[in-house]
């Protein structure tokens, strides 16, 4: 069988035989044919039923960790070990419900429920033993996720210990957003412990490390996600998670860095444009949202600081805001050309990664 590479149309194109541009919508009618056919999308999506799906399994899942209240401590260690233990169960048994009728999205939120009450369980059994009676500064389970202390680690260990199981039985990729978030805890307790910082974490220094931590922490999440992306050959996005909360980690610590100078703004915003090429890239449309607004928010900064109490600032706002329309414009009519040229230059192996992805995409 013949075999048509890019090159023998730009031979072509040179010899006047066929012009640049027939070659180029050569080229990616020939890739679109050459792609796998897209599979059955399974991961997040932004519809009315996957919003419904994530607000209710995050609703319950906050209730168990993120906004659970004093009101159980009152009844000791043995009746918050009963509630983790019922809705556990209660979880357990959604999950196989969902898996039978072959949700799942919904069967891997309620497997990450089962995970998230894995440290409330073990936060119950320390409490009924007195393994935190001596603590000054740690009241309740609620502090598990503001407060840094040394003896969350066995609740840290609990919680990847039961994600690894529950993962082996469900293969749901939501479950590693709860592992993203529990490795976090541990870099953190661990780091500070280690360095003997402050265990209050609003203290001036120790706020100061805690971001510098999350932002080279969001950045190797990033790493381990694109590795994930890299090596996933199933139809299932495991990697979206993980990129997710290390682009939350990594540009909120960025964020909240701030700068007062023109020069750290402009770093600030060279990232920013970085993640939004990048997304295009990968075909990842987060890392453009993020960028996105990371690229209004310091435009927005720099145009009151320069326009402050002018009558220029709603025009220059305005301005900003119709340039980034323009520069959407001209990518969407420039992308599809600029990718696949980039792709020539790039290791098979990721060629391939892309094209599944915008395959996925597409069918998405």
């Amino acid at each position: 069988m013949l075999r048509v590479e890019r090159a023998d149309l730009d031979a072509a194109a040179a010899a006047a035989v066929i012009s640049p541009a027939q070659a180029d919508g050569l080229w990616q009618f020939l890739a679109a044919r050459a792609a796998p056919a897209p599979t059955p999308a399974t991961g997040p999506r932004f519809d009315l039923t996957h919003v419904l799906y994530y607000l209710g399994g995050m609703l319950a899942i906050g209730a168990m960790s993120v906004f659970m209240t004093l009101g159980w401590e009152r009844y000791g260690g043995g009746a918050i070990v009963a509630l983790a233990c019922a809705y556990g169960l209660l979880a357990l048994a959604l999950a196989l419900w969902f898996e039978r009728r072959a949700l799942p999205i919904p069967m891997g939120l309620m497997a990450a429920l089962i995970v998230v009450l894995v440290p409330l369980g073990i936060w119950g059994v320390q409490h009924a033993l007195g393994f935190w009676a001596d603590s000054a500064t740690i009241r309740g389970y609620r502090d598990y996720h503001v407060l840094i202390d040394w003896r969350w680690i066995t609740l840290e260990g609990a919680t990847l210990l039961a994600a690894a199981l529950v993962f082996y039985r469900f293969r749901a990729p939501f479950l590693l957003l709860p592992v993203a978030v529990t490795l976090w805890y541990i870099s953190m307790d661990v780091a500070v412990m280690l360095l003997r910082a402050d265990a209050v974490p609003w203290g001036d220094s120790a706020w100061a490390f805690r971001k510098w931590f999350s932002l080279v922490f969001g950045l190797a999440m990033l790493a381990a996600a694109f590795w994930i992306d890299v090596r996933s050959r199933s139809g299932r996005d495991y990697a979206f998670w993980v990129y997710l909360f290390g682009l939350l980690t990594f540009w909120g610590a960025l964020t909240s860095m701030g700068s007062n100078l023109l020069s750290g703004k402009l770093v600030y915003l060279a990232i920013n444009v970085g993640l939004v090429l990048l997304g295009a890239v990968l075909a990842r449309r987060a890392f453009a949202v993020f960028g996105g607004i990371g690229i209004a928010v310091v435009l927005g900064d720099l145009a009151w600081r320069y326009f402050k109490d002018s009558w220029a600032f709603p025009i220059a706002l305005s301005a900003i805001g119709l340039g980034i329309v323009f520069a959407g414009l001209w990518w969407s009519r420039h992308a599809a050309r600029l990718t696949a040229r980039l792709q020539e230059q790039l290791p098979p192996p990721l060629r391939e990664l892309l094209q599944r992805r915008r395959a996925q995409d597409q069918d998405g």
